[in-house]
């Protein structure tokens, strides 16, 4: 029997770190569905909404060679999502792990015989610090609670992935 995996995701201003992810996560299944999160899902769940709006979202993460399947996600509880999407195992990066909404993902899936997989969170990079780095290059300073470190993450990734081609 197939083993299908689901790999939930806002995939906001797609970086190395979402490739990460799917790229393990088709290592560890058959059948890869991504769920990409709903732009109110966002909303409710982050506070804000996404830079890229989720058709287009999903279109970019559809054309990614180790997905399967797309599916938009557009209830806040994964369980109710794994109700109607059906897979085996759920895939999310470490940094949940060991946190209060870790905890409550182990033990609702666990409940339904669904593995929680973890993968390595890709810390040099994230949708959020592009976010800041290109409110800084529009000359939006970020709040000054942030690191002044986190701007600095579109450089280096630029740099990262010139570097590779």
């Amino acid at each position: 029997m197939a083993r299908i995996g689901y790999a939930p995701g806002a995939y906001d201003l797609f970086h190395v770190g979402h490739l990460n992810i799917l790229r393990l996560a088709k290592q560890h299944c058959d059948h890869l569905i991504a769920g990409v999160v709903s732009d109110e899902m966002l909303e409710l769940t982050k506070g804000s909404r996404p830079v890229v709006p989720l058709a287009e979202r999903m279109e970019i993460v559809r054309h990614i060679s180790f997905v399967d399947e797309v599916v938009a996600e557009v209830v806040p509880d994964k369980v109710d999502t794994w109700r109607s999407v059906g897979f085996d195992v759920i895939f999310k990066g470490d940094d949940w792990r060991g946190t209060p909404k870790g905890d409550k993902l182990e033990r609702d899936f666990a409940a339904v015989g669904v593995e929680v997989h973890y993968f390595p969170y890709t810390a040099h990079t994230s949708s959020t610090a592009l976010r800041r780095a290109l409110a800084r290059l529009d000359g939006v300073a970020p709040p000054a609670e942030e690191p002044a470190a986190a701007v600095q993450v579109l450089p280096a990734v630029g740099s990262e992935l010139l570097s590779q081609a």
